[in-house]
């Protein structure tokens, strides 16, 4: 894939520049021998032959939302800065359009993108004689936009996404938006027994494509937007509806469209569930289980303090101190030595010692108690029948080319043969037909 250098980032405005216009003419040269080169050309870069846009301003997205109440089914991508921040937001919104173009002669999968400066970027897809235009733009939430008529406009929609529970929970979060109908085109994947369902696997499978990985982890609330970045999250999208009707002719071959309608439900149902931790457990990070008096509230002093830091630079916890130094640092103080990192400034070494000191001046009657979880131990009859469940699970999963563990994982199995009413809610009907549960 293509990278522009280091230095090269589009500007989120509409003014048109010398350097913007030298920097599209050495993209399009880079891009003249790669047909799936992409970016955004919104981003302030305005050429004919560059296929995508950012919405960064209410008259763009009042365009976009024409196409959106005139299609069906709309394909979107998320980003957010959950590696960058303390509290995550949604930085980006990639959507994609289809719009029917008439009847021509579709040559491939995805052909070149077709647009102007008086139409919109479009990208042809289908195979068939029908041939349809694929409007792909990317939605600034940060800038100041009115997203609620966006919101709107989705809601009777078919959204599809591709491992939908991050992103619809992020546009919950972000747009107050809780979708009526989905299409996640890794629950379809998965539905067909492919094994390996990541989008990039899955673009690789069926377009023969390569998705760029470089900015997997890059902060997307950073403006100006790089270029690189601006070609990762389109790419992202941009294949989602083609993708889902794909599998979808495949579902259909198969008669489980049903079972990806019932499991994309089930989604949307746990989407909607917040995650709720206790407030008294957050503390407890991986390897604190055995952690004694002292020692364990030393550690919740100073994950508490971690959570002030973090807060305060608006940084993730772990851009402060990591679980694993933050453990070493409980043991330590509790044993009577100093824990000291680098890094930090005098201010915050100083608060460091000073959360480690409160922690160890905690009154015994205060302190945290060991939890320990031992399991019960499952009757003769709950052993029984977890092994039945298993053995009809793994025999529909060899008929039907599917893992077991998709059908239902061990845990669920458990769950269910020690409790049989909690089937419906851990299982939706087409698993509950495949292990025997009427």
């Amino acid at each position: 894939m293509i990278s522009p250098g280091k230095n090269d980032e589009v500007r989120m405005t509409n003014d048109e520049g010398s350097s913007n216009d030298q920097m599209t003419k050495q993209f399009l040269k880079r891009a003249h021998h790669h047909s799936d080169f992409v970016i955004p050309s919104g981003f302030g870069i305005r050429d004919s032959a560059l296929p995508s846009r950012l919405i960064a301003t209410d008259a763009d997205l009042s365009e976009l939302l024409k196409r959106i109440e005139a299609a069906d089914r709309v394909g979107i991508d998320i980003e957010a800065d959950s590696l960058h921040s303390y509290r995550e937001k949604l930085c980006l919104l990639q959507i994609s359009v289809p719009t029917v173009a008439g009847i021509v002669d579709a040559g491939s999968d995805l052909g070149p993108a077709s647009h102007s400066r008086d139409h919109p970027p479009s990208r042809s897809y289908g195979g068939t004689s029908q041939s349809r235009l694929q409007y792909d733009v990317i939605v600034d939430p940060l800038a100041d936009l009115d997203l609620e008529p966006l919101r709107q406009a989705l809601e009777s929609r078919e959204i599809v996404l591709h491992g939908s529970d991050y992103d619809l929970r992020m546009l919950r979060r972000g747009l107050n938006f809780v979708a009526h109908k989905i299409f996640d085109t890794l629950i379809a994947a998965r539905l067909l027994g492919i094994r390996e369902f990541s989008l990039a696997a899955l673009v690789k499978r069926y377009f023969g494509l390569e998705l760029p990985k470089g900015s997997q982890k890059a902060n997307w609330a950073k403006r100006p937007l790089p270029a690189r970045m601006a070609e990762y999250a389109i790419n992202d999208a941009r294949y989602l509806l083609p993708l889902a009707e794909k599998l979808e002719a495949e579902l259909d071959s198969y008669q489980r469209r049903d079972w990806l309608r019932q499991s994309c439900q089930r989604a949307i149902e746990q989407a909607a569930m917040a995650r709720v931790r206790k407030n008294d457990e957050s503390w407890r990070v991986p390897g604190s289980g055995s952690l004694k008096g002292p020692t364990a509230a030393v550690l919740r002093a100073l994950w508490q303090w971690r959570e002030r830091e973090a807060e305060r630079a608006d940084r993730p916890p772990f851009h402060i101190l990591q679980n694993e130094k933050l453990l070493h640092a409980a043991i330590s103080f509790a044993s009577g030595d100093v824990a000291d990192y680098k890094h930090f400034s005098p201010r915050r070494r100083q608060a460091f010692r000073e959360a480690a000191r409160i922690g160890l001046a905690t009154p015994e009657s205060e302190w945290p108690i060991l939890r320990r979880r031992f399991g019960t131990r499952p009757t003769t009859e709950t052993v029984r029948c977890t092994e039945e469940l298993r053995r009809r699970r793994d025999k529909s999963a060899d008929k039907l080319g599917l893992e077991p563990s998709f059908i239902a994982p061990r845990g669920t199995l458990e769950a269910v043969a020690a409790d049989g009413t909690r089937a419906i809610s851990l299982l939706v009907p087409w698993q509950r037909e495949l292990l025997g549960i009427s």
